[in-house]
Formats: C-alpha cells, sequence, structure tokens
C-alpha cells in the first residue's frame, strides 16, 4: 500500500467512527451549487459556510462550465431542486500557465509529469506520450475576469438551464480568502 492510500483510509476511519450524518437528504438543504476549480488550496465549505449536505460542488480543472458541468448543474436543478448557481474560479490559477498547444505537445512528447521553471513548461518522461491531446479543448484562460464571465454566459445561455436561475460570478483570493464579485458576470447571469 502507498502512503497516501494508507493515511487515506486510516483518515476515514477516525471520520467514520463518529460518523453522523446518514440522515441528511440527498436534496442540498441550502438550495444552491457551486461551480468551482479542483485547485488544493480552494476549500468551497469554508470559503462559503457549507456544511456537509447543504450545497453541490462542482468542481473541475479551472472551474470551467465545460459540458460535464452543465450537465452536473442541469441535474442539481432538475432533479434536486437547487435554485441559484455559483461560479467561482481563482487567482493564480494554474490554467492560466499553458495552452491546448503546449499541453498537447506535452503529452505528445510523454505522459509523464512535466515541470514548469521560468523558461517555460518542460516535459521530463521517459514515458511514450500520445497526440490525442492535441484534440481536446483544455479550457484554458489568461484572464480571469473574462473567464468567469464566459462560463456564467455559457451556464445562462445553455437551452437546458432556466432563465429565472441567479447565476453569480465571483474570483476566489487565494492570498485573502475573499470571494470578489464580478460584475459584468453578474450582470450576464440575472435571471431573464
Amino acid at each position: 500500500m502507498s502512503k497516501i492510500l494508507t493515511e487515506v483510509l486510516k483518515a476515514n476511519e477516525g471520520y467514520a467512527s463518529s460518523f453522523d450524518k446518514g440522515h441528511l437528504p440527498l436534496p442540498p438543504a441550502r438550495g444552491f451549487a457551486i461551480l468551482t476549480c479542483m485547485d488544493a488550496r480552494l476549500d468551497p465549505a469554508k470559503y462559503a459556510g457549507l456544511s456537509e449536505g447543504d450545497a453541490h460542488v462542482t468542481r473541475n480543472a479551472g472551474g470551467r462550465a465545460s459540458d460535464d458541468a452543465i450537465r452536473s448543474l442541469v441535474i442539481s436543478h432538475k432533479l434536486l431542486g437547487t435554485q441559484e448557481f455559483f461560479v467561482i474560479h481563482h487567482t493564480d490559477c494554474g490554467m492560466q500557465l499553458f495552452d491546448n498547444q503546449i499541453m498537447g505537445d506535452l503529452l505528445a512528447s510523454s505522459l509523464d509529469t512535466a515541470s514548469i521553471d521560468a523558461n517555460g513548461w518542460h516535459d521530463n518522461g521517459t514515458y511514450p506520450g500520445s497526440s490525442d491531446g492535441k484534440y481536446i479543448n483544455w479550457l484554458t484562460f489568461k484572464n480571469n475576469e473574462l473567464s468567469v464571465l464566459e462560463d456564467v454566459k455559457r451556464i445562462r445561455n445553455h437551452s437546458l438551464v432556466p432563465n429565472y436561475i441567479p447565476i453569480y460570478g465571483f474570483i476566489y483570493d487565494v492570498k485573502t480568502g475573499k470571494l470578489v464579485e464580478v460584475p459584468e458576470a453578474m450582470q450576464a447571469g440575472r435571471p431573464v
């Protein structure tokens, strides 16, 4: 067993030994959903004041409104009753450090982990690569405000999202822990 696997299983034993949340209902108690980044520095439960059972949280690289993220939001609303959506990106996001071409080139070189320094990304691997990464839109971005706005608009204009659901756009500041409103996204996400 790996060290990480051992640590996770031990932590779960402690959690399960005093677990008292088995009574929580399936729908989120506070009736909203958050789409945010998978970055380990973000803890949506803490920055949004959540407890187990309060809200749905969908996380992916960049907190982007991908087809799968929208699928989750639609299920959240249609089947589980959420009535408000939050799109929350963050400062210092790794998705701003590469683009589709860089990712495609790195994967074509090797499937091993790459590294970055002042001169850019470097493939350090020896494992074979694949050119399949060149056919994926990695949903990278250079401007946080614009990416939040783009995602709020994509959700707002999606044919499966009712126009009465408010969609809020924020950027989480990893240095201060604050949620910073993106005014244009808030405007774009207003119920119609």
